[in-house]
């Protein structure tokens, strides 16, 4: 399989060097395309600074990082936001959901936002929500949906573009065990049907035990097995 996601020597500091914090630290790994990996490891080991390089969001301090051919590590601010507008998608830990909007219009939002016309948007939007089992609440609100109900709607939303890369951020981590449980049905689907790469930065034994592969990060570095 091709890689969808190659680090290079990556490293993420902070601070001045008399006090420096190595968040990532001479990180180098492969994830293949449609591969679903967990990334695991406590609290303040580098998973949410990961993400926020995967995603885009930051830069590394040394290293390259590719998303396919699309180098991160040097990329100008409008190949990033072609790259997060086009080939990336995001579920959070809290959702992010547009409490004025219903579930349909949530789901179809980035596409809108894109330019596509309604009755090209409704019908891709219809279809994920199928797939996510929200279809009898696609005319609901936020605020009529339950935890596990938002976080199916915000899965929905982040594959509405067809991204190459699905990143996860704790999904399961403020819901409860029924929510969870649809939530894993879920991202099993999305790996199952082989959609997108999956990302999940996750706590939970659970979740990572369906990925095909878990990384684990401790103090800025890779466990080795």
């Amino acid at each position: 399989m091709s890689s969808a996601i190659r680090l290079q020597h990556v490293s993420r500091h902070y601070g001045p060097p008399e006090s420096r914090v190595h968040a990532l630290d001479d990180v180098s790994l492969e994830i293949a395309d449609k591969e679903f990996v967990a990334i695991m490891g406590p609290s303040g080991c580098g998973k949410s600074t990961l993400m926020h390089l995967l995603g885009g969001l930051d830069t590394p301090s040394a290293g390259e990082i590719f998303i396919g051919d699309l180098p991160l590590h040097s990329a100008d601010e409008r190949a990033l936001t072609q790259y997060r507008r086009r080939d990336l998608g995001i579920v959070f830990q809290f959702f992010n959901l547009l409490p004025t909007m219903n579930v349909l219009e949530n789901v179809s939002l980035p596409l809108l936002l894109a330019g596509e016309p309604p009755s090209r948007t409704r019908p891709k939007a219809m279809a994920l929500l199928d797939l996510v089992g929200m279809t009898p609440r696609a005319g609901h609100f936020v605020h009529q949906l339950s935890g596990g109900e938002m976080q199916r709607t915000a899965i929905a939303r982040a594959l509405i573009h067809r991204p190459r890369l699905l990143l996860a951020d704790e999904p399961t981590g403020n819901l409860d065990s029924v929510g969870a449980g649809r939530v894993l049905d879920v991202l099993r689907q999305v790996a199952t049907q082989a959609l997108t790469t999956l990302v999940i930065v996750t706590h939970s034994e659970e979740v990572a035990g369906m990925a095909s592969r878990r990384i684990r990060l401790r103090d800025g570095r890779l466990e080795r097995a």
